[in-house]
């Protein structure tokens, strides 16, 4: 079992969401890095879609009333277990009774705390992760929550000492592709989305990135009918600034969509924090993979 003792400004419980029921209206949510979740959760011998906890901007701390080995993966944070420094992106023991504790990450939001066997909390449509937009899965981590962890029976042995993992870029690059309304904006838009960078605006969750910079042009007047939404769309309102959807975007949308966020770009998106700058590139073009 685990106490939390403080969540930090967020903190939640999150797999890799609920797919397949967008036709329902319920988003698939899930980890916002999912490549975070996947490498803590194979740190510790874990199946890679098991139930942990998604800190934002760190700041949390958990109680562990049973040993435990866990790992934690995404924004770098300084962690430590009963006082003592335990490394990111590796397999650490946590002793009955130990307090692990995270600081805030110099770079980047989100970070991601898998522990062996995984969280075993009530599973709604399959998953087991909160949905700020729905309301769907567990209410965000509050002081005295308390976790179980499933039995770690038939998991993986723990065989990796640490895993190697790039710096978080200062100035991400994000490649998108045009479409499926990039012909309801003028025809400079996709450079002026291209030219320069964009900073994203505290005005940001999980359920999208706000973003300030140069607004774009329409070049056709009123609004869509509703239609469905993709994780990594950027959808422009009226005031032309680009709102980069993420895991709990709404399944449907109005505005039209001037491009989409390639989904190997997605995991760099969900580490965008309030004040960073970042750049968008045409994905095929020359230098841009």
């Amino acid at each position: 079992m685990i106490e939390v003792v403080r969540p930090g400004p967020l903190a939640t419980v999150q797999d890799l969401g609920r797919p397949g029921h967008a036709h329902l209206g319920v988003p698939c949510s899930g980890a916002a890095d999912a490549r975070s979740l996947r490498l803590a959760n194979r740190l510790v011998g874990n199946a890679e879609g098991m139930a942990a906890v998604e800190f934002t901007l760190g700041g949390g701390a958990l109680r562990f009333h049973d040993a435990a080995w866990i790992a934690a993966a995404g924004a770098p944070v300084p962690l430590s277990v009963g006082g003592r420094p335990c490394g990111m992106n590796a397999p650490c023991h946590v002793p009955a009774g130990a307090l692990v504790e995270l600081g805030v990450p110099p770079r980047g939001l989100r970070s991601y705390l898998a522990v062996r066997g995984g969280l075993d909390v009530p599973a709604t449509l399959g998953s087991r992760s909160t949905d700020l937009l729905s309301g769907l899965g567990p209410a965000p981590l509050a002081a005295g929550d308390r976790l179980p962890v499933a039995a770690p029976a038939g998991l993986a042995d723990i065989g990796v000492d640490v895993a190697p993992v790039p710096a978080l870029p200062e100035t991400p690059v994000l490649r998108v592709r045009p479409g499926p309304r990039d012909d309801w904006f003028t025809p400079d838009a996709l450079a002026t989305l291209t030219g320069r960078p964009y900073e994203v605006t505290p005005a940001s969750n999980r359920v999208g990135v706000r973003l300030d910079g140069a607004a774009l042009s329409r070049a056709r007047d009123g609004e869509l009918a509703s239609e469905g939404m993709v994780t990594g769309a950027l959808q422009i309102p009226p005031n032309g600034l680009p709102i980069l959807f993420l895991t709990d975007h709404p399944t449907t949308g109005g505005y039209p969509v001037v491009a989409v966020v390639a989904a190997a770009d997605l995991p760099l998106a969900a580490q965008l924090r309030p004040g960073q700058r970042i750049r968008f590139a045409l994905a095929g073009r020359a230098g841009v993979r």
